[in-house]
């Protein structure tokens, strides 16, 4: 089915261009229409992307390019927690942390975000201040999204309303392995519309896919375009509640679609791997991914995050490895 581009050029941030819903395309606004068009998207071939994703992950980079991936990842994270247990001096701890990653090295990056439930969002704003570092918040009945709307919206609005920079919102997995496509459509488009302030300005949307429930690469492809189609700013894999979750294979399909969307429509996505990645090493295989793969214009955290606790504290120390030449105990960096 063909496109009609929605808008003429690259962008370069995320503040430049909103991701424009489907209704440019040329095809009308229904269940069996995005069937066709989603269902018509060229099949993943399996083998080929695990082998793909097996032979980037084998790549080796130079000392001073892992100097700069490593501080790169660190900005890229979005340091979380999403736990029952969660109290606002463990999230005043981690803001401290997110600002200033390394307390004895001032030329350590900040991360990108700190990401908590929507209760914790004012707690965290306020102890991140003016640092730049952004709040996101997951919403929409995180993880399980097993909500009527109107509480996904209501959920959405209070962690907005907080002060939440971010939304990451989880779609309906069922309705979407059912072929509802159309729902999840309406779903995203409608938690995008709560995710506006009074002011118009918007927090961006993080549509997480929670690929370990999606069966099929196939499945991920076309969940990565409705998710696109629908207004996301970024596609992200996983919840973390779920096994696997972050693969490199299922990230390389995600990372392919948010190219060819630029491609087809001028409008670039961002993409989130969540849970699982732990090690540097880890999430140096994604950069390399990411540059092979979408190119260099992703590598830059307005269009590429980690959602991690614990992948931080393994940056931190390759950092200091790096500069020191040997490794530092478990006590160099705190325990999240």
């Amino acid at each position: 089915m063909p496109f009609q581009p929605m808008l003429g050029g690259m962008v370069a941030t995320q503040s430049d261009v909103e991701p424009t819903p489907f209704r440019d395309l040329d095809v009308t606004r229904s269940d069996s229409s995005l069937r066709r068009f989603l269902h018509g998207l060229p099949g993943v071939d399996q083998v080929g992307a695990e082998q793909r994703a097996a032979a980037l992950g084998t790549r080796s980079i130079k000392t001073s390019a892992k100097a700069f991936a490593l501080d790169l990842a660190i900005s890229m994270v979005d340091l979380t927690t999403l736990e029952g247990q969660d109290t606002p001096g463990k999230v005043r701890t981690l803001a401290a942390k997110a600002m200033r990653p390394d307390p004895s090295d001032a030329t350590c990056p900040a991360t990108a975000a700190v990401c908590v439930y929507p209760d914790m969002v004012a707690t965290a704003k306020e102890a991140l201040g003016s640092s730049g570092v952004k709040v996101a918040a997951v919403a929409t009945a995180f993880p399980s999204g097993r909500a009527a709307m109107d509480i996904k919206l209501a959920d959405t609005r209070d962690a907005v309303e907080a002060g939440a920079d971010e939304i990451d919102m989880v779609i309906d997995r069922g309705a979407f392995l059912a072929g509802r496509y159309l729902e999840i459509y309406e779903e995203i488009a409608q938690v995008r519309e709560a995710c506006r302030r009074e002011n118009g300005e918007s927090a961006h949307l993080k549509v997480i896919l929670e690929t370990g429930e999606l069966q099929t690469y196939d499945n991920v492809r076309r969940a990565s375009w409705l998710g696109m189609l629908a207004g996301g700013h970024f596609i992200k894999t996983s919840t973390g509640k779920v096994q696997p979750a972050a693969t490199l294979p299922v990230t390389l399909i995600m990372l392919e679609a948010v190219r060819d969307f630029r491609e087809a429509t001028g409008t670039m996505i961002g993409v989130k791997p969540a849970g699982g990645i732990r090690t540097a090493k880890d999430a140096i295989k994604f950069l390399v991914t990411v540059n092979e793969v979408a190119g260099p214009d992703w590598l830059d955290p307005d269009w590429f995050r980690f959602g991690a606790s614990t992948l931080l504290n393994d940056l931190l120390m390759q950092r200091m490895k790096m500069k020191t030449g040997r490794y530092s105990g478990p006590d160099y960096v705190t325990v999240d």
